[in-house]
């Protein structure tokens, strides 16, 4: 979760070099550095949940799941992001020497936060489309049963899905992977009006 104060404009090689002595976390987009804010008890759910699930299911297999604290590099774009889940499939290629900052993830998760909702749709999904290597973005809601799923297709488009309600189960055939939404909203509070809404 990023605010939305950036700072002035400086190199990705500075703002490397300050990530890496820095206790906060910022991400860094063309210039500008944004500090990470804290999260609320279901963000922080729904991140354990899905990291947890994605960390099973990929077990034994060729694809890796990063957390939260792994950078995804937009190389083309000169952009530095903090994505709550990335995947790998295959040898990892970083940024640098440091290998801090992912240059090839498949699948990339984002849970959705009120102050950071329009960012993540926006201005991060169409940097993340320009990683070769990716083939699903994921948008998880935090206060609702609602997971939308961003595919890739030959020709280049995104098919989108929505899957909502505890019955459903998100397909990620690219790493031979299921999340349900009953693993991933495990423990989650929401109102009560919304607890099992199926939209």
């Amino acid at each position: 979760m990023v605010t939305a104060k950036a700072q002035l404009t400086i190199s990705a090689e500075e703002y490397l070099r300050r990530e890496r002595e820095a206790e906060e976390r910022h991400e860094y987009d063309n210039g500008r550095i944004s500090a990470m804010a804290g999260e609320s008890p279901n963000h922080s759910r729904v991140c354990v949940n899905v990291t947890g699930e994605a960390r099973a299911r990929l077990k034994g297999k060729t694809c890796e799941a990063f957390s939260s604290n792994m950078k995804v590099c937009v190389s083309v774009a000169g952009k530095f992001y903090y994505p709550d889940l990335s995947v790998v499939c295959g040898e990892a290629k970083y940024h640098d020497k440091e290998r801090d900052a992912l240059l090839n993830p498949k699948v990339i998760i984002e849970v959705l936060s009120p102050s950071t909702e329009k960012y993540d749709r926006s201005v991060k999904f169409q940097a993340y489309q320009q990683i070769e290597s990716l083939t699903d973005f994921l948008l998880i809601s935090q206060d609702k049963l609602l997971v939308e799923h961003f595919e890739r297709q030959p020709g280049g488009q995104w098919l989108y899905t929505a899957h909502k309600g505890l019955a459903a189960v998100v397909q990620l055939p690219s790493i031979d992977c299921q999340l349900p939404l009953t693993e991933i909203y495990d423990r989650v509070e929401f109102p009560p009006e919304e607890e099992f809404e199926e939209e």
